[in-house]
């Protein structure tokens, strides 16, 4: 279990959340203007760069808060005492204003008004049943490798698995309540309307429900210590920060 800072990890966790919004949003916005009017060249993309994006926003604040940017993959990690309930529940709005923050810049960074409620409508069975198949992947992945002491893959492991998903879901796999939210704020291709959220976010909720009993199922030994290193190992106390001192004796 971590024992850094809560206030660093949730800054972790506001900062990599809006990284990685602004890199959904921003490159769905980019591929409208880039290939307008070919939808499959868009999406691809949009994918490549969420993929890639991902991978990078983990490597970069995963040490501090776990990198998870996403309430399911908390909760979940909450269930099997890799965090504590309420650091999970203070990670849920961090999390959420990292999201919406980053679909606002975005907007700005491609001279569009920094909210733009969407208007692209999703919510439909098969959307539902997408989002359910897709968190319950992206939580497989994450605890398959906690459990077999490969976390240090999680952030090639979750780019590679949400850069599939856009392609194998036809919700393109949101997988996050938080991303799912601050795309509602940006209408663009990436976006989601307001009237499709509470679906996405339901399947999402449901999609980690099903995940902790498979979890259980297959993994019935995940310990704390094991689930303390979602979504990468960052057991970084107050410590690991501190100015580095000059060994006795040596430059």
């Amino acid at each position: 279990m971590t024992d850094g800072a809560l206030w660093r990890r949730l800054l972790a966790e506001v900062l990599g959340s809006f990284f990685l919004c602004a890199v959904v949003v921003g490159s769905g916005i980019a591929a409208q203007n880039l290939s307008p009017g070919n939808v499959g060249l868009e999406l691809f993309e949009n994918a490549a760069a969420t993929a890639t994006g991902l991978f990078a926003v983990i490597l970069m604040f995963g040490p501090i808060s776990g990198g998870h940017f996403n309430p399911v993959v908390s909760f979940v990690d909450a269930a099997f005492s890799g965090l504590k309930w309420r650091d999970a529940a203070a990670y849920l709005p961090a999390q959420m204003i990292g999201c919406v923050c980053g679909a606002m810049v975005a907007n700005v960074m491609f001279s569009r008004a920094a909210i733009s409620i969407s208007t692209k409508h999703r919510a439909t069975g098969p959307h539902f049943l997408s989002e359910v198949l897709a968190t319950v992947g992206l939580i497989l992945v994450i605890f398959a490798l906690a459990r077999s002491g490969r976390s240090h893959l999680a952030p090639a492991a979750v780019g590679a698995y949400i850069g599939a998903a856009y392609f194998f879901t036809s919700s393109t796999s949101f997988a996050n309540p938080a991303i799912t939210v601050g795309r509602m704020f940006s209408n663009s291709f990436a976006g989601i309307a307001p009237s499709s959220v509470l679906s996405f976010v339901s399947a999402q909720v449901l999609g980690g429900l099903v995940a902790v009993g498979i979890i259980w199922l297959l993994y019935p030994g995940v310990t704390p210590r094991q689930a303390g290193t979602v979504v990468v190992p960052h057991s970084l106390s107050d410590s690991a920060f501190a100015e580095p001192t000059k060994a006795s004796g040596r430059e």
